[in-house]
């Protein structure tokens, strides 16, 4: 079983769903915490508008004071040319982000709500935003609404299929794909995948599930058995639709890395994730949040399983 390596969300797709901001110091000890435990890649923040996203404003100053760790690429999601602006200013100061998203949406109701452009503008801004970001950074392409929109419905697989083109084209090789309301099915993310690892070998695919209605963990399986090597999760199952921008209702959070994690290793693929700092970590998110989160493994523990197993 082929290793998995997993991108804690937490910072970014989760905090962005919350209506208090974390201080910059709480922020960045759990970002630190996440990769030290083990995670290759963190979702560190977001150069979105503060007017729009205000848990963000402090982007520059979180990853001027983060430490980084060697092999690990720290995120920042990018929306527009002036937040690649942002990105290239950090950048050059010393302190920026070492792997940047790109956001696009499948669906024209969509990019006109979250982007406020049409898909032909928002991809004219993608051309301009490749061009202008050079080769200082991984880029990531995100297709939001991959797998059905809350306007329109579901989505035609071949536009899908046609924007991870796009992005190829471009030279964004590692491509993720958004379950952004939890409508996706397993034969559903099976065909696509597939499809996409079958066209575009040179594609990096990533998975992107929300659990809205508990199917997050069985599609993460689904695009495992693809081919899919890539996955995101948010400790916690927290996130989903920024606070000010409404499309999803009722539990719109990531597939919890909890959960997933001992899935994945229940199944005998390696996370690379440190199953004795999981827990614990989990337990600084919910103390950062002030709840209880909604994740299974908070409350059952991991799998005794896992402590009597060897694992790969």
């Amino acid at each position: 079983m082929s290793a998995v390596t997993l991108c804690e969300c937490f910072a970014r797709d989760g905090l962005q769903h919350e209506p208090a901001q974390l201080p910059v110091a709480t922020k960045r000890a759990l970002i630190e915490r996440f990769a030290a435990i083990g995670f290759q890649r963190v979702e560190a923040t977001s150069y979105a508008n503060p007017k729009t996203i205000p848990q963000f404003a402090d982007a520059s100053e979180l990853l001027q004071q983060l430490q980084r760790r060697p092999g690990v690429y720290y995120k920042a999601t990018c929306a527009n040319q002036r937040a690649i602006e942002r990105a290239l200013s950090d950048a050059q100061a010393g302190w920026g982000a070492n792997e940047l998203s790109l956001l696009v949406s499948a669906t024209e109701s969509h990019t006109q709500k979250n982007l406020r452009a049409s898909r032909a503008e928002q991809w004219q801004r993608i051309e301009q935003m490749v061009q202008a970001a050079g080769h200082g950074f991984r880029l990531v392409g995100t297709v939001s609404m991959a797998f059905g929109c809350p306007f329109e419905g579901a989505v035609d697989p071949r536009i899908v299929i046609e924007d991870v083109t796009r992005f190829a084209q471009l030279g964004v090789t590692h491509v993720a794909l958004g379950d952004t309301i939890g409508t996706a099915t397993p034969d559903h993310v099976q065909h696509v995948c597939t499809e996409l690892i079958r066209s575009l070998p040179e594609i990096t695919l990533i998975t992107h599930f929300h659990d809205t209605r508990g199917t997050a963990l069985v599609n993460c399986v689904a695009a495992y058995q693809a081919g899919v090597r890539y996955f995101d999760c948010a400790f916690g199952g927290v996130g989903g639709h920024p606070v000010k921008i409404t499309y999803g209702e009722g539990h719109t959070g990531n597939v919890a890395t909890e959960d997933l994690v001992n899935l994945f290793e229940s199944m005998g693929i390696d996370t690379g994730i440190d199953l004795d700092g999981l827990i614990d970590t989990l337990h600084a998110c919910e103390q950062a949040l002030g709840r209880t989160l909604d994740g299974r493994v908070g409350r059952s523990g991991l799998s005794p399983l896992l402590f009597n197993q060897p694992r790969n």
